[in-house]
């Protein structure tokens, strides 16, 4: 195809070659992919809002938000109730989570939005953190996640979004 004066190039070897794109990724997409071999699995706790126990597995890489919301959608364990209102953009605390002692400190610091969110929780203790900021590693390999005994979510109407 011949250039048009002005016109980019770019443009132009892209119409020769045809138009291309990326498969679409969604919030949360990553989360429901398993592990691809046993190296990556991260195997922790979390302590349910009725104080049972579950012994679950992620992997390397997973944001604990959206891995609760496929324990919890794909019936592994549905009484995971991780709300995240705000989608994981830092707007909100429904995914308020007490990290255990012995990994609070493994995880990076907090950054000032997730503070500032933080600030809003109900039931906040020393070692809160949201959810939705947590990325699995191996080093956070048997740690115990507590969710509080309740979240709050100051949505005008009390409208619970469906993860999807």
């Amino acid at each position: 195809l011949p250039l048009r004066r002005g016109s980019r190039p770019g443009l132009a070897s892209a119409a020769r070659r045809g138009f291309l794109a990326s498969p679409v990724a969604r919030h949360g997409d990553f989360e429901w992919e398993d592990a691809k071999s046993p190296d990556e699995v991260v195997r922790f706790v979390i302590v349910t809002r009725d104080g049972v126990r579950r012994d679950v597995a992620g992997k390397v890489g997973d944001n604990l938000l959206y891995l609760c919301h496929r324990l919890r959608m794909s019936g592994q364990v549905p009484e995971i109730t991780l709300e995240g209102a705000c989608e994981a953009s830092l707007a909100c605390s429904t995914c308020h989570v007490i990290v255990g002692d012995g990994h609070f400190d493994r995880l990076p610091e907090p950054s000032e939005d997730e503070e500032d969110m933080l600030d809003e929780a109900v039931c906040l203790t020393a070692s809160s953190r949201l959810g939705c900021q947590i990325v699995l590693s191996k080093e956070l390999e048997g740690m115990e996640i507590t969710l509080p005994a309740y979240s709050k979510n100051f949505y005008v109407d009390g409208h619970v979004p469906e993860p999807h």
